[in-house]
């Protein structure tokens, strides 16, 4: 299993022996957020805990990097809910509106 960051496509993809498996995408704003809109894993690859794997090595990438997320994805958002210390990782002044 590997989580690439597939810039060219602006998501991070799941990978499952070299076959995509899922994906998160993002919009870079540019101004160090970025957007997660959607989150999907093919139904094939159902219940192995991928989504929280993919999420979860995004937003520590995203971390390393330095910048932070508006979580629009209910999947992500779901994911920041159930990890408090990635709440920092979402803008003070955005918070209230994802119920942080």
């Amino acid at each position: 299993m590997e989580v690439v960051d597939a810039t060219e496509r602006s998501r991070f993809e799941i990978l499952v022996d070299g076959a995509l498996a899922g994906f998160t995408e993002y919009q870079d704003r540019g101004d160090g957020l970025l957007s997660f809109p959607h989150t999907e894993i093919d139904p094939a690859y159902g219940g192995r805990g991928l989504g929280g794997t993919l999420v979860g090595r995004a937003l520590a990438a995203v971390d390393e990097r330095g910048q932070q997320i508006l979580p629009f994805c209910p999947f992500v958002l779901k994911y920041v809910q159930r990890h408090p210390d990635l709440v920092r990782l979402v803008p003070e002044d955005r918070r209230e509106r994802f119920g942080l």
